[in-house]
């Protein structure tokens, strides 16, 4: 079962990763870049030349950074491969104590990971470009993993709680976190313009959905194929 597992999480999380990488470069990278260019760039005025400003910059020098092009493509590649077969072997391990019975229930699957994981998150914490004011960054990851605990557990109560109490719960969890509120900054800023920053969370929303449904239904269909073999 472990072969199995880890055979199913490898071969979907790396197609997965591909078609994320795929999606991320011809979408979502253009419009990360296209806002990039409302940052302003320190005047020039302010570049010293004395010894401690030397430092400095040698010492900035040496935190590298991908570069545009294949170097960011591949950057990008190794972080979404990580993410999806890490992703992969919840599904798989999931699909070890409840098999789907078809491979589109792989979708299903894949569904369940884009609303805990992307949709409902980002409802309170929406996805920003470059040069958006935002809040502390440990109340961001708190409130996000506490909304992501949440809405998992809340719809695995919906779906495979027998009592409708628990069902009841479940509803009360997805909602509970958007009661709550996210974290926000004390002033809602951004440089890029508005209609930029909507076509951002779009776009945001449309890959890492197509992103999970195809998780979803290939390793769906790897995990019923490896029984076969």
């Amino acid at each position: 079962m472990i072969t199995r597992i880890a055979r199913t999480a490898g071969f979907s999380g790396l197609l997965a990763a591909l078609l994320l990488t795929l999606l991320q470069s011809f979408w979502i990278s253009p419009l990360i870049l296209e806002a990039e260019t409302f940052e302003s760039p320190a005047p020039a005025g302010q570049h010293a030349h004395d010894n401690s400003a030397v430092a400095a910059h040698e010492h900035s020098a040496e935190a590298w950074a991908p570069e545009d092009g294949w170097q960011r493509v591949l950057a990008t590649t190794g972080g979404n491969l990580v993410v999806a077969v890490g992703f992969a072997l919840m599904l798989a391990a999931l699909y070890s104590l409840r098999e789907p019975n078809r491979v589109a229930t792989g979708a299903l699957w894949g569904l369940a990971g884009f609303a805990v994981f992307c949709l409902a998150p980002t409802l309170g914490l929406p996805a920003e470009l470059p040069g958006t004011a935002a809040a502390d960054l440990g109340q961001r990851q708190t409130w996000w993993i506490g909304t992501a605990a949440a809405t998992a557990v809340g719809l695995g109560l919906i779906v495979f709680a027998q009592h409708w109490l628990l069902k009841v719960v479940g509803v009360l969890l997805l909602a509970l976190p958007h009661v709550i509120g996210a974290p926000q900054p004390s002033v809602h800023e951004t440089l890029a313009p508005e209609a930029l920053a909507t076509q951002f969370k779009i776009a945001s929303w449309l890959t890492n959905a197509a992103f999970w449904i195809a998780l979803g239904l290939l390793s769906a269909w790897l995990f019923r194929r490896s029984r076969q073999a």
